[in-house]
């Protein structure tokens, strides 16, 4: 009899649980009963952004929102020429060089060989320029100093340019000048720029530099102590004129180097292993000719020698100096 009440019991009271639990009982007072769903609301902790081609007939889609990507343009973070550091030059004192002749060399960019003082063209890439425009950019950030060309001081480093004489000789100068018209008032004033460097112009580079023979280490060795791009003239009306040439400035090599030790520069076979414009000028990986040593006249090769003839007497030079390296080593 007590099994046949505690199952009548158990019966009873699970129905009083499932009653509670139906939301359909109208005599239930159910706080917790949702809304039906719109299955066309937005999800929930969504923020929906109008636009104007949404919601309307066109047949559109708004655009996705561009997303900001660190993008690197290779495969790794380039860290050795931009960290490279000047490697300094041998020790050298006066006691030490027992021999030296000071020798002026030309570089002639169009030459297959020197296609990197050329190339590329002005900020037609970013991770490399050609070498004015890395002169340019250190003389207008204040880390080169451009000395004056002129040829009372033609290589002494004895003036340097002001920044105004800089931008006037890369930008050019304003000039007014009268033209006739025939209408009148018969004459008309116009504006333009005179004298702008066009940096195409610029075709080869002098070198000035020393060799020396140091009995201390016993090799024979050289510094450059200067580089001075030199480019074609133009007239007043911005033709070439026929054979006219000028130096544009003169660069202290050993100051510039601190510059071009973080310049790159292509390398024809790996793009890995490129080298910097202090490599090209430390291991001489140029092309060029001697076009003056130091002598009792003060004269270059082409003042008593022309055509054929100053590249022979340039080899002669270059030879006499190689005889005295070995003459110096023989025992």
């Amino acid at each position: 009899m007590k099994k046949v009440i505690v199952i009548a019991g158990i019966l009873i009271l699970s129905g009083n649980i499932l009653r509670a639990q139906d939301p359909n009982d109208p005599n239930q007072n159910n706080t917790n009963t949702q809304a039906p769903v719109d299955p066309n609301a937005p999800p929930p902790n969504t923020s929906v952004t109008n636009s104007p081609t949404a919601g309307t007939d066109t047949g559109k889609v708004a655009p996705k929102p561009k997303l900001t990507v660190n993008v690197l343009d290779g495969v790794y973070i380039k860290e050795h020429v931009p960290e490279r550091q000047v490697i300094p030059y041998a020790h050298l004192r006066e006691a030490d060089v027992n021999w030296s002749k000071r020798i002026w060399r030309m570089i002639d960019i169009n030459e297959k060989m020197n296609l990197v003082f050329k190339w590329p063209k002005s900020e037609s890439t970013y991770d490399r320029m050609n070498l004015l425009d890395i002169m340019m950019k250190g003389i207008l950030e204040g880390n080169l100093t451009a000395y004056d060309a002129d040829e009372l001081l033609p290589d002494e480093f004895a003036r340097p340019y002001t920044r105004q004489e800089i931008e006037d000789m890369i930008k050019g100068k304003a000039d007014t000048k009268t033209i006739k018209i025939p209408d009148p008032p018969y004459e008309k004033l116009v504006m333009g720029v005179k004298g702008e460097l066009k940096k195409d112009d610029v075709f080869s580079y002098e070198l000035k530099e020393d060799w020396f023979f140091d009995k201390q280490r016993s090799v024979m060795d050289v510094r450059i102590i200067g580089v001075c791009p030199i480019s074609y003239v133009r007239d007043d009306a911005g033709d070439l004129k026929p054979g006219a040439k000028k130096k544009l400035f003169w660069i202290y090599f050993p100051e510039a180097r601190r510059t071009f030790v973080n310049a790159e520069v292509f390398n024809t076979y790996n793009d890995a292993e490129r080298r910097t414009w202090d490599d090209i000028f430390f291991k001489r990986k140029f092309s060029s000719y001697i076009i003056k040593e130091s002598n009792v006249y003060d004269r270059h090769i082409f003042d008593y020698k022309l055509g054929m003839d100053a590249l022979l007497e340039a080899e002669a030079i270059k030879k006499k100096m190689v005889e005295y390296e070995h003459d110096m080593l023989e025992y």
